[in-house]
């Protein structure tokens, strides 16, 4: 699960059954998908039970979509490689 605020900067939190073999991962595929989507500012909360990187990416798009009102007309797999 993936959830996301206003905030200044990004701030991260990551809760997951797996943190210590794939936390760094993780991190690394929330941040590069934040970034490639242009967000600056926020909070993200990432709740995982051991998701492959692409439903990480996938679950950060969309809420980052969702945050930003574009439901309804999203163009799912634009942006995300």
């Amino acid at each position: 699960m993936v959830s996301i605020e206003p905030a200044k900067g990004i701030e991260l939190e990551i809760d997951s059954a797996v943190f210590r073999q794939y936390g760094k991962r993780i991190k690394e595929v929330a941040l590069e998908t934040l970034d490639r989507l242009d967000v600056k500012d926020a909070r993200v909360s990432i709740v995982d039970k051991g998701a492959l990187d692409c439903t990480i990416k996938a679950r950060v798009e969309c809420a980052v979509m969702r945050a930003a009102g574009h439901e309804g007309r999203i163009g799912w797999g634009g942006v995300i490689k």
